[in-house]
Formats: C-alpha cells, sequence, structure tokens
C-alpha cells in the first residue's frame, strides 16, 4: 500500500466516545476506499488504515455487540 496523506483533511471522533476524552477513536472520513483510525489522545501517533469494507463490518459488529466487553 502506497502512504496516503492525511495533512488536509478532518478527522471525526467517534460518537461513542466519552466528553471527559478517554477511549476515543477518530476516523478520517475523505477517503472512499480506505478508513484511517487513530488514537484520540495521540493525534500524531500511529494510524491503522482499514479498507471500508472492513471498517463498515467493524461498525457494525460494535453496533450489536458482537465484540464483547
Amino acid at each position: 500500500m502506497r502512504p496516503i496523506d492525511l495533512s488536509a483533511g478532518t478527522w471525526r471522533k467517534s460518537s461513542y466516545s466519552n466528553p471527559d476524552g478517554g477511549a476515543c477513536l477518530e476516523v478520517f472520513d475523505d477517503f472512499v476506499t480506505v478508513v484511517p483510525v487513530r488514537d484520540s489522545k495521540k493525534p500524531h501517533g500511529p494510524v491503522v488504515a482499514f479498507t471500508a469494507g472492513g471498517w463498515a463490518s467493524f461498525v457494525t459488529a460494535v453496533k450489536r455487540g458482537e465484540l464483547g466487553a
């Protein structure tokens, strides 16, 4: 996979994030085929990139409670 430029876009915090800044994910919505994800507490830290289909499957599993506690 080639590098993707994340310098000119907007990160969106998960709607499941709590207001005090704990356990937060941010996603970068500006790509069609890939969804970059990062820890909002470490904005300059590593980014994990999911395929769009993989991310959709993950979000569906979370919403259904299929991943356990």
